[in-house]
């Protein structure tokens, strides 16, 4: 029997990079997924295909988390075609990274609106389900920009640090009615908008890695996958790092 038979996951962000191995990982313990995009449907409908090819079940949903109606939508669309909600996992973000004597107050915003309100939406659409059946985990994927700070990424680091606050507090809130809330913080993964770098600039990153080597994506989906089984249930309000040591204490 696999951890996560009969449950029923929500991967915001879920069309491409780490939203995919995020999907793709709790699909293969057993859950159903819906993979959330906002813009990229073919990249979704692939994850969907990629899920079923595994013996898995899944389903494509749009939606625009950043507004709360759309938000709302995404998880009733949820229940009524997969039957329930077991499992949010957070994780649609964006990046519009420049320096702040340089930033463009639509920049701040919008990252603002997606990294975290975006959450904030889709946590509090959710809760209402998770409150009814007593139980849920809600798994927020936050950054070591968050713990650390990034140069250039005020907007993001700032984004992802008010979800790592949000988290500890909803945990506060709701873990008397079996509802975890837990974060994990990846360090720099080889996926998505890191391939883009120079060479060079990933490079430099790299060597401030204890480990010495980029992060994978499958590394990064386990921690998930933990925090979203009975073998975590007894941990909530946390922050997972998954950085090979480039955040410590």
């Amino acid at each position: 029997m696999s951890k996560l038979d009969g449950k029923v996951a929500i991967v915001t962000g879920a069309s491409g990079g780490l939203g995919r191995a995020i999907a793709l990982a709790l699909a293969g313990e057993g859950a159903a997924i819906a993979v959330h995009y906002r813009k990229n449907r073919d990249a979704a409908g692939e994850v969907v295909r990629a899920i079923e090819q595994q013996g898995g079940s899944a389903r494509s949903v749009q939606a625009n988390v950043g507004a709360a109606a759309e938000a709302q939508r995404l998880i009733q669309e949820t229940i009524e075609a997969l039957g329930g909600v077991h499992i949010l996992v957070n994780n649609a973000g964006i990046t519009r990274d420049t320096l702040v004597l340089r930033m463009k107050e639509e920049d701040w915003l919008e990252v603002l609106n997606t990294n975290l309100t975006g959450a904030f939406f889709c946590t509090k659409a959710v809760l209402r389900e998770f409150l009814r059946q007593r139980s849920g985990r809600i798994i927020n994927i936050t950054s070591v920009a968050g713990q650390i700070g990034t140069a250039g990424q005020a907007n993001y680091a700032a984004a992802k640090a008010g979800l790592i606050g949000m988290t500890k507090a909803i945990a506060r809130e709701v873990a008397s009615r079996g509802i975890t809330v837990n974060a994990v913080a990846p360090g720099f993964i080889d996926a998505g908008i890191t391939r883009q770098l120079p060479p060079d600039v990933a490079r430099s990153y790299i060597e401030q890695v204890p480990l010495g080597r980029a992060g994978k994506s499958d590394e990064v989906a386990a921690a998930v996958v933990f925090l979203a089984s009975e073998d975590a249930a007894y941990i909530t309000g946390q922050v997972l790092n998954v950085d090979g040591g480039l955040v410590m204490g």
